[in-house]
């Protein structure tokens, strides 16, 4: 099966959350930094996060602007820009985000044109909205994500070669998994906050079956500017 090279890339407090309070400190704001450049390095020509992550960071968790009136679209997917530079991949498995526009910006990256990764349970009138927009979308999976088959069409529809899997916790775990991640790539802050509210790197979704933990090889570990350390691991069996 064709897909692209997959690698998730995060930044961690020392205690493995990826959101919280530390996210505010002045030793996360360095790792900050080493996390774009770092992302940069590895030239990729998609990028991916969950529901969650996209409500809390992009969309600020609008409502999507659906006509009940609008015509069925067709059955399938929908390929609205095929030769992007950048896209950007949005989990969405129900169809509930409210983008406003076909195009994300975020800090220095380049502009990125909007896939939505949708299962057969997102309703006709979100699909037909997401048209209207011009936002490209397609369809893996009945009521979960099929994350093979989402990566065989990210590859074969849009030509992406390079993934970069961006969180939160569920869908780390779910494409690592899958055994779809090709390496883990980690930017550790030093700053921890100790709060048992937060999400870590990996959090297994109720809905997802039991799998044996995932070991790794270190690849390479360097020290960053700010005492960051940027960790890379390969995944041991792959």
């Amino acid at each position: 099966m064709s897909r692209p090279r997959i690698i998730c890339h995060m930044l961690t407090a020392l205690d493995g959350k990826i959101t919280g309070d530390f996210m505010n400190t002045a030793a996360c704001g360095a790792a900050g930094e080493a996390y774009e450049a770092t992302n940069d390095s590895y030239h990729p020509d998609a990028w991916l996060c969950g529901r969650v992550t996209t409500d809390e960071n992009f969309t600020f968790y609008a409502e999507p602007e659906l006509d009940p009136a609008a015509p069925p679209p067709p059955a399938g997917d929908f390929v609205a820009v095929g030769d992007a530079a950048m896209y950007y991949v949005s989990v969405d498995p129900k169809g509930r985000i409210g983008w406003k526009s076909d195009i994300l910006r975020y800090a220095d990256r380049p502009a990125a044109h909007v896939i939505e990764l949708l299962t057969e349970e997102a309703p006709d009138a979100y699909r037909a909205f997401l048209r209207k927009l011009g936002i490209s979308y397609i369809v893996a999976g009945s009521g979960a994500i099929d994350c093979a088959l989402a990566a065989e069409k990210l590859h074969d529809l849009f030509g992406i070669r390079t993934l970069m899997v961006s969180g939160g916790g569920f869908i780390n775990w779910t494409f690592l998994a899958a055994g779809l991640v090709d390496e883990l790539s980690v930017i550790l802050a030093p700053v921890a906050d100790g709060a048992n509210d937060t999400v870590t790197l990996f959090e297994k979704p109720r809905s997802l079956a039991d799998t044996p933990p995932v070991e790794f090889s270190l690849k390479a570990a360097r020290i960053l500017t700010g005492d960051v350390l940027w960790l890379r691991y390969a995944v041991r069996g792959r």
